[in-house]
Formats: structure tokens, C-alpha cells, sequence
């Protein structure tokens, strides 16, 4: 078993007995449910990050994506600069490794070792387990972007002051999209089967979805399809967020849909030993 149970033993400090001064027993007041949603989402934020193949997935390969697209010319005529265009696909692409292709196979593993289950039953309970999974991504989200950002910036990129707000929340609702497709992958087949379809997802995602080259760059028998994709409407969206400093209604659209039709599916199917 992995080491998520000390997640649940942090997450109620007061449920054990404990002695006064005057001699007498008592118990000490539980520790509320957003103390152990946070207790939890910092046990499994740390967990992700002390994971070396994790650590790689995340921030490694993103920022050599980072620095490949900006002296090659994949992205020449499509903005002021290639870096300009580049790092919005790159923060994309983040989103989509700690939120997909990450939690899927950290929830894959602990559901296979019956750490799911046995976190279930405690205070912490099943909501609480979900929303300290979300929390780890949005807190491991929030340094890979600034770790590319600080990158970028030393390449010259120069994003709008207004491009933050849009940009900012269409990461949130794409990471709250690939943590549903996410969590659905580990929750209905075998963590062996988890690990390849979300490593081989990441890859195709990746380099065809229309996350790091835009879907003018790809086939054009891809192109309508690709838009419909989480990965598409995440890039894309981006893109025009940094670069235009608008938000894109259609592809935010469809980031909702994927959100809501993937959380539903997860939690109808999910199968938690």
C-alpha cells in the first residue's frame, strides 16, 4: 500500500482520547472538514511532486516542448513571436499532465491497493477524497505556471496584463476537465490499463489534440475534430486569451461539457476497490 493512509491519519488529529491536566479522559473536538480537505489535498500535492516520473511528466517535458517550439519554426506566421504562441500550449499541456495523465495514475494505483476504500470509510469520507485530489492539481497547477512562466519570460515572452484573468480561469475549468476524465480512467479499468491509456492519451493529446500546435498545423481531415476535444478547446482558447486578451465562448463551452459529462460518468461508473 502507498503512503495515502497517512493523508487520512493527518486529516483527524482529534479522534484519538487525551488526558487533562485534572486527570480526567475526555476527546478533543474533530478537525473540521475543509481542515482535512486541506490536510489531504497537501499530502497528495506533495506526494505528486516527490514522484520523480511525475515530476518529469509535469514540468521536465513541458518546458523542453517550451524551448523545442521556440527555435523550430512550427509555429512561424501565427504570432508576433514563436514564444508568444508557444507558451499557451504549454500551459495547457501542463494542465493536462498533473490533472489527466497524473491524478489518473496516482487514483489508479491507491484504488488498486485499497487505499480509495479505506479513505472512504474515514471522516474525510469520499467528497473529501475528491475534493483534496482537485485541490492537489490546482496546487501543483499553480507552480508549474510559474515555473514557465519564469522560464518564458527569460525567452522574451511578454503576455498582456489583461490576458491573466481569462487565461487563469480557463486553466481552472481545463484542469477540472481533465481531472474528470481523469478520475474516470482510474475508476473503471485496471491501474495497468490506466497507466497506458493515460501516458498514450498525453502523447496523442499532445502532440495531435491541438494542445502544443494549433489545429491550423494539423491535417486537415483533424481539424473539425480536433475542436471538440478538451485538449483543442483548452489550447485554443488559451491562445487567444494571451494573445487577444478575449475569451473564446465556444471552446469554453466546450471545456463545460467535458467537465460535467465526464464528472457525471465518474461518478456513476467509478468503482472505488
Amino acid at each position: 500500500m502507498n503512503g495515502s493512509a497517512s493523508g487520512a491519519a493527518g486529516a483527524t488529529p482529534g479522534d484519538g482520547p487525551s488526558t487533562t491536566l485534572g486527570g480526567v479522559s475526555g476527546r478533543q473536538d474533530p478537525a473540521s472538514l475543509l481542515r482535512r480537505v486541506l490536510l489531504q489535498g497537501k499530502y497528495e500535492s506533495l506526494a505528486m511532486l516527490r514522484n520523480g516520473e511525475q515530476l518529469i511528466l509535469a514540468v521536465v517535458l513541458p518546458l523542453l516542448a517550451l524551448v523545442g517550439l521556440t527555435v523550430t519554426p512550427f509555429l512561424d506566421g501565427m504570432g508576433a513571436s514563436r514564444i508568444d504562441v508557444a507558451v499557451p500550449g504549454i500551459l495547457a499541456l501542463c494542465a493536462m499532465s498533473t490533472a489527466f495523465t497524473g491524478q489518473g495514475i496516482a487514483t489508479g494505483f491507491d484504488r488498486r491497493y485499497g487505499v480509495l476504500r479505506f479513505l472512504s470509510t474515514t471522516p474525510l469520507g469520499r467528497g473529501g477524497l475528491i475534493a483534496g485530489k482537485a485541490l492537489s492539481v490546482l496546487a501543483v497547477l499553480c507552480l508549474q505556471v510559474v515555473v514557465v512562466t519564469v522560464v518564458a519570460l527569460s525567452l522574451g515572452w511578454q503576455p498582456q496584463a489583461g490576458a491573466w484573468i481569462p487565461g487563469l480561469f480557463l486553466l481552472a475549468l481545463g484542469a477540472a476537465a481533465f481531472t474528470a476524465l481523469g478520475l474516470l480512467v482510474a475508476g473503471t479499468v485496471r491501474p495497468e490499463a490506466t497507466l497506458a491509456i493515460t501516458n498514450l492519451l498525453w502523447i496523442l493529446l499532445g502532440a495531435l489534440g491541438g494542445i502544443v500546435l494549433p489545429a491550423e498545423r494539423l491535417p486537415a481531415g483533424a481539424q473539425a475534430m480536433v475542436e471538440f476535444l478538451p485538449s483543442g478547446a483548452l489550447g485554443e482558447s488559451l491562445r487567444e486569451a494571451f494573445l487577444a486578451g478575449t475569451l473564446n465562448g465556444g471552446a469554453t463551452l466546450i471545456l463545460l461539457l467535458w467537465t460535467v459529462i465526464a464528472g457525471a460518468a465518474a461518478i456513476r461508473w467509478f468503482k472505488w476497490n
